[in-house]
């Protein structure tokens, strides 16, 4: 019951998140850092319905997992605004090749990143729950993916 309860309200939560297509806006401002997005929210409801947690695991996993979240969306973020830049016609060969190079060094730092939330991790959860997280997080990519592109989800059907 709580996980159909779980998955129904990720619907709700993915339909709410996506603008109509009268309704897409200019860039807004984030929200603070400490509140979380629907889609955040849907997220965690996601993995909380598919890793079983103890209260002592929960307690200590959901703070690196929002460290964890929030260090992955600013370099991902620092990554767009480098290919943006290497998409202008103005520059050299000197600022391109710097451009790769910040891109390598930001490619490695995700690593870096992925590799030590790893370890910190699985201080905190059996390698087995590290294992269903892992696949949580795909699945639940997976379905918001599969709900963008749904003719339900306010996309034109491909006739």
């Amino acid at each position: 019951m709580l996980r159909s309860f779980l998955v129904g309200g990720l619907g709700l939560l993915l339909a709410a998140a996506q603008p109509a297509p009268a309704q897409v806006r200019p860039h807004q401002p984030r929200p603070a850092a400490g509140r979380l997005t629907q889609l955040d929210n849907a997220r965690i409801a996601f993995i909380t319905g598919r890793v079983v947690l103890t209260q002592d695991q929960a307690q200590r996993f959901w703070p690196l997992y929002h460290d964890f979240i929030a260090k992955r969306r600013d370099l991902n973020r620092a990554a767009r605004l480098l290919r943006r830049e290497a998409a202008s016609p103005n520059l050299n060969d000197a600022q391109l090749r710097d451009n790769f190079n910040q891109d390598f060094a930001l490619r490695q730092q995700q690593l870096n990143l992925e590799k030590d939330y790893f370890e910190r991790v699985q201080k905190v959860l059996s390698l087995h729950q590290v294992a269903q997280l892992y696949q949580a997080e795909r699945d639940f990519t997976k379905e918001v993916l599969r709900r963008v592109g749904s003719p339900a989800a306010g996309q034109p059907a491909d006739d």
